[in-house]
């Protein structure tokens, strides 16, 4: 089973209404207290009040008005046995073929990047190379080097595909560049060495892997970046592939995302360091309310 997850605040785009419409994957979105009258024809809008129905300590340990509420969906991604789950936001427009022929779980041959650096850009081996991937360490920026290039097969159990249109980029390169992008198909996919940020906006993940998937709540807008650092100093594998969504981005206001950002931009350098020699270092940087929601959500898993 294939499942798609994702929350909202808003009425119903035309982003969702296209994830709505793929008769092979089911669609579950998470509602907040912003979101408006919900109803999606085939899929399943999740209220609020079933949300604490079906786990109010969680619920509480999450707080409100926040994109982590998704952790919600990703349970009951597990609950109904997905093999595969799409995280996606409702801004992102899937292209023809999206979700198809999936590198999960597959040996594929990469463009494969080795860095002796102790992160790895994915951005910057492709023809936008002036930017950098949200959450990529900021004092890494001008030591990237992909000299490094081999063809290597690999099996991979992320797939974290891009984004044609506003790329997801932190509030620094935003303000700076303002890019519009048109990533080049040629150049994906791409693997590495390194540890390497993905979100959690148009991404592709095993089902087994859940348990150690979780969007940490409380440390602003590095909820999905910790989680993709995590899940690779455990083991499991990321490969980067061509856009295959078009990101009409929602409005922000970049300065709020900067300051939402600040805790990355100060901590992620140390955290993929740390990571490196032991995944469970990542606690030092969570907050409790943070450790005490990734428990909760933990145990829904029997093998956690």
């Amino acid at each position: 089973m294939k499942v798609i997850v994702t929350t909202t605040i808003n009425p119903v785009t035309e982003a969702i209404e296209h994830f709505d419409s793929l008769t092979d994957w089911r669609l579950i979105v998470i509602g907040d207290k912003k979101t408006p009258p919900y109803r999606v024809k085939n899929g399943t809008y999740v209220s609020p009040e079933e949300q604490e129905k079906y786990d109010r300590q969680l619920s509480d340990a999450i707080g409100w008005n926040c994109i982590q509420r998704r952790n919600f969906g990703l349970l009951l991604a597990h609950d109904m046995g997905a093999d595969i789950v799409a995280v996606v936001d409702d801004d992102n427009i899937p292209r023809d073929g999206w979700g198809q022929n999936l590198m999960v779980g597959k040996d594929i041959e990469v463009n494969y990047y080795q860095t002796d650096l102790p992160a790895f850009d994915p951005v910057g081996a492709t023809n936008e190379k002036q930017i950098w991937h949200r959450g990529y360490p900021l004092q890494l920026v001008p030591r990237r080097d992909y000299s490094g290039k081999s063809r290597q097969i690999i099996r991979p159990d992320i797939q974290a595909d891009f984004w044609n249109g506003e790329p997801d980029i932190d509030a620094v390169c935003r303000m700076e560049h303002a890019p519009q992008c048109e990533f080049d198909p040629a150049v994906f996919p791409i693997a590495s060495n390194g540890l390497a940020p993905f979100n959690s906006q148009n991404t592709f993940l095993r089902g087994r892997l859940l348990k150690d998937y979780f969007l940490f709540p409380h440390i602003g807008r590095m909820d999905d970046i910790w989680a993709s650092y995590y899940l690779q100093a455990k083991g499991y594998k990321v490969v980067y592939g061509k856009p295959s969504v078009f990101q009409a981005r929602n409005e922000h206001d970049l300065v709020k995302d900067m300051k939402q950002e600040y805790l990355g931009y100060e901590n992620n350098l140390s955290i993929v360091r740390d990571l490196a020699t032991d995944p469970e270092n990542i606690f030092d940087y969570l907050p409790a309310r943070s450790i005490q929601a990734f428990e909760l959500y933990r145990r829904h898993f029997t093998d956690a």
